[in-house]
This record gives C-alpha cells, sequence and structure tokens, in this order.
C-alpha cells in the first residue's frame, strides 16, 4: 500500500513540474512577440473594430455577439447620412448641373439641368441645355421615374438605372439618397495620400435603385465623400466617381464637381458641375403628372 502511495506522489508531482515548465515556456514566448502584435492600436471608443462592425468577433456571448453589429451597422449607417447631407440639404432645394462628356474620339454637346427636389423623394429635372431637348422633363417620385417629351402625349417610364447622357445614369440626377437606397457595412478603413477614409461596402436594400452595389470611401474627419465603385448585380465594375471641388454651396462646404468613369473605356467621362443651389419652397402638387405637363 505504502508502495502505492507513493508511485502515485511522485506521478502527481511529475505532472505539477510539467505544467509548471509548459507555463513558463508560454511567458517566454508572449515575452519575445513583436510589440505590433503583442499591442494593437485600440480603435477609438466610438468606433467598433473592423472585425466588429463586420461581425466577426472573437469568440463570446451571442448577447455581446449581437451588440457589436448592432453598433457596426449604427455606425455605417450614421457615416452615409451624414455624407448625404454634405453632397445635398435634407430640405427642399434647387440647384443647377452642367454635364460635359467626352469619349477616346469626341467631346459630346454639353446638359445643363435645373433639379427641383424634397425630401430625397420627390424630385423634377428640367433640360435646360441643348435648345433642342428643352422641355424635356423628368419626374421621380420614390424609386418610380417618368419623362416627359413635349411631342408625346403620355410620360414614359424609365428606369433609374437607364443611361440619361455619357456616363450619367438618371439615378445619378434624379436620385442621390443612399442611406435610404442602401444597407451599409463599415469594411474598414484606408490612408490615402495621408488622410484617412472610411470604407463602407453598400448593398442595394430594393430592387430598382441605380446601382445594386457601391464601394464608397469617406474622409473620417469631416464626412466628405472621396469616391465610390459601382457595380452591376454580378459583380462588374462598372464605374468609378470622385467628388472634386469642395466649395460653399447652399449653406455648406460640398462637392461641386463629380467625375465619372467608365470602368472598361477609362477614356469615356462625363464630369458634372453643380452650382446655384438654393433652398426653395416647392409644394407636393409640383410633382405630379398634371403639373409636369404643364412644364413640357
Amino acid at each position: 500500500m505504502r508502495h502505492f502511495t507513493r508511485a502515485r506522489r511522485a506521478t502527481l508531482v511529475s505532472r505539477m513540474l510539467h505544467g509548471t515548465r509548459r507555463a513558463l515556456s508560454i511567458v517566454v514566448v508572449a515575452a519575445a512577440l513583436p510589440w505590433s502584435v503583442a499591442a494593437q492600436e485600440t480603435p477609438p471608443l466610438d468606433e467598433p473594430t473592423k472585425a466588429d462592425a463586420q461581425g466577426e468577433t472573437a469568440p463570446q456571448s451571442a448577447g455581446a455577439l449581437s451588440d457589436a453589429g448592432q453598433a457596426g451597422q449604427a455606425l455605417a449607417r450614421s457615416i452615409v447620412q451624414r455624407a448625404d447631407a454634405v453632397r445635398f440639404p435634407d430640405e427642399s432645394f434647387q440647384v443647377e448641373v452642367t454635364v460635359n462628356s467626352r469619349n477616346a474620339d469626341e467631346e459630346l454637346e454639353p446638359r445643363v439641368y435645373r433639379i427641383s427636389s424634397k425630401g430625397n423623394e420627390n424630385t423634377i429635372i428640367q433640360t435646360l441645355e441643348p435648345a433642342s431637348e428643352r422641355g424635356q422633363n423628368m419626374l421621380m417620385r420614390g424609386r418610380d421615374l417618368w419623362i416627359f417629351l413635349p411631342s408625346v402625349s403620355q410620360p414614359v417610364r424609365l428606369s433609374l438605372s437607364q443611361r440619361l447622357t455619357g456616363q450619367v445614369a438618371n439615378g445619378d440626377l434624379a436620385r442621390a439618397n443612399f442611406a435610404g437606397d442602401y444597407d451599409p457595412t463599415l469594411v474598414g478603413t484606408e490612408r490615402i495620400d495621408g488622410t484617412e477614409y472610411y470604407v463602407l461596402e453598400l448593398v442595394a436594400a430594393q430592387r430598382g435603385v441605380t446601382y445594386p452595389k457601391v464601394k464608397y470611401w469617406v474622409q473620417k474627419s469631416n464626412l466628405h465623400p472621396y469616391k465610390a465603385e459601382f457595380y452591376a448585380k454580378s459583380g462588374r465594375l462598372l464605374k468609378t466617381c470622385s467628388y472634386e471641388d469642395y466649395q460653399a454651396l447652399g449653406g455648406r462646404v460640398r462637392p461641386t464637381k463629380l467625375v465619372m468613369t467608365d470602368a472598361l473605356k477609362p477614356g469615356d467621362v462625363s464630369v458634372m458641375r453643380y452650382s446655384e443651389l438654393k433652398r426653395v419652397e416647392l409644394p407636393d402638387r409640383f410633382f405630379t403628372k398634371d403639373y409636369m405637363k404643364k412644364l413640357s
């Protein structure tokens, strides 16, 4: 019996010593790790980590995972909403847009439009130039779009994704409501020329929007849109857009120049210049087919 007890004690002591040596080896390895691995930069308290924003946190409770995912979604939506407000006012407004387009062979005839918009859901686009197209106006209500032609008695239904001129789609002028049209995900940040940007992926919340998917860069310091990539449903890159020439317009600093470039034909470019932005009262009766017939 004594022999069995001593043998058992010897085994226990051996296991304890082995465990101690293993623990010491782990401490030594951890101490030898590079500083960049052992002390990752901690993000600000009001920003989840990139993994949290994507719902890819380390193993934890279901409640914590849900909270982290919701925080990431809330941050992404807030970024997109505030970037939308930089581009255009939330209130009713009117602005003129000049579009100059070119392809590899020639310069296209410039176009000038007057946009009257109310609450991101109702928009009238009037063609001012060229003179030969004056009176061709469009009405958007929600995501429904019609064109009114002087020579046609009934309006013609259009889609937001149809090309208007050059690289500009109907929806690029008629609807600039990323927050309302897309479900955003914050996929990370990127430093470009010394400036930090949020990088977001926007996926169409419903059918009928201008682009099925958008990749969107927004400056962290002031939430100014920087650039966007527009994708087809298949994942093919269609075109890119850069937001440039920030100036005071309509009471705050906004991008006054948008450059749209074809992804497959880089020589095909449209430049949209915004001017004369002002807040105006726009009665609901303006956004009706009867009123549009009077404009045409």
